[in-house]
């Protein structure tokens, strides 16, 4: 009979909406097939001022900044994950870290999440396992969705898994396959949006629910042609800025008609992806599950079960899953599903730092 192991981990997300970096300490126990896992002490750090800028510039930054940002950014993460231990008092085993996606164009084989790992494991004095979409991309695939591994082994009593941070994604079980891929811009347009409004975010999805829904703005979104491209696919923020933003900009409506319009059209991309059966069940993760006019919309375009869990899973589940991501690389599991990303093989992905 496999042994039964305990693993203690801190997974850290950063996601492209901005919002800050989550952190979250996980206890696994499994045999190296079946995990069960909780979640312990979790906590968001909003991002001061500095670092908002500094990752909104990066990408058109020179390469001695990139590269000076990519160590400084390692040494923030390292010296927040070391309070974070010191503020619960816990005891870890090692560290996994998404870090924060700067580029992302898989097309052209390239992928960058910033966070150096030795600068992380030399703040914590932990182990770190970071750098988790390189060697999908390498291997031919997207580097991206990587949830899809932890939808399949913690969260499989769900037809569906649907995330919605900066960008909406989804999983699911096809024929013996996990299938997963992005489904449209989320957070990222949402709180865009609502920062030029003057606050952080659209809370509740009020501000939309004050606006009308623009048909011709919407059909235009629902034209895109990547909603009729077949998976596996993926969004970017490069994508966003050529094929949404001039939308918006040509759109000349107030800032509520525009929130109201897209959430529209994330409701409907995602009804797109889902069965009509009545008997299928939905969890929803993720930023926008507290948006509480998005989910209304999701709700009226589908029939499905939506499940919206407690709130430590809708907040920490991707910072959940990447700790997982660690335990599986740690233990040279594959990570990363080839049915997913459209990889030559599974792989198993992450950089491993040692103190």
């Amino acid at each position: 009979m496999p042994v039964v192991e305990t693993f203690r981990i801190i997974g850290i997300m950063s996601g492209t909406s901005l919002d800050g970096v989550d952190l979250a300490h996980c206890t696994f126990t499994g045999n190296g097939s079946d995990y069960s896992f909780s979640i312990g002490a979790c906590e968001t750090i909003p991002y001061p001022a500095y670092w908002i800028e500094r990752l909104k510039t990066l990408p058109v930054s020179t390469a001695p900044e990139y590269a000076e940002t990519h160590t400084s950014y390692g040494r923030y993460i390292g010296e927040l994950t070391s309070d974070f231990i010191r503020k619960y008092k816990l005891e870890t085993d090692f560290v996994a870290c998404h870090g924060h996606t700067i580029f992302h164009n898989p097309a052209k084989k390239y992928t960058s999440q910033i966070g150096e790992g030795a600068a992380i494991a030399a703040g914590c004095g932990l182990p770190v396992v970071c750098d988790f979409r390189t060697g999908d991309v390498a291997a031919g695939g997207q580097g991206a969705p990587l949830v899809p591994i932890g939808d399949e082994l913690l969260f499989a009593d769900y037809d569906y898994c649907l995330n919605i941070g900066g960008f909406a994604n989804i999983s699911m079980q096809i024929n013996d396959k996990r299938i997963a891929f992005d489904i449209a811009p989320a957070n990222i347009i949402l709180n865009h949006i609502a920062h030029l409004e003057g606050k952080a975010f659209d809370e509740n999805g009020k501000l939309a629910s004050e606006g009308h829904i623009d048909s011709n703005l919407l059909n235009t979104l629902n034209a895109l042609s990547y909603y009729k491209t077949i998976p596996p696919k993926s969004l970017g923020r490069e994508w966003i800025e050529k094929e949404i933003l001039p939308l918006l900009r040509l759109a000349n409506l107030s800032r509520k008609d525009i929130l109201a319009t897209f959430c529209e059209h994330i409701a409907i991309q995602i009804a797109a992806c889902v069965s009509a059966d009545t008997d299928k069940s939905m969890l929803i993760t993720g930023g926008g599950a507290f948006n509480t006019f998005l989910i209304e919309r999701i709700a009226a375009h589908t029939h499905i079960k939506l499940v919206i869990p407690e709130a430590d899973i809708i907040n920490f589940k991707e910072a959940l899953v990447f700790a997982f991501l660690g335990l599986l690389r740690m233990n040279n599991q594959p990570n990363c599903l080839a049915s997913v990303t459209g990889a030559s093989h599974n792989v198993s992905g992450g950089a491993i730092y040692m103190p």
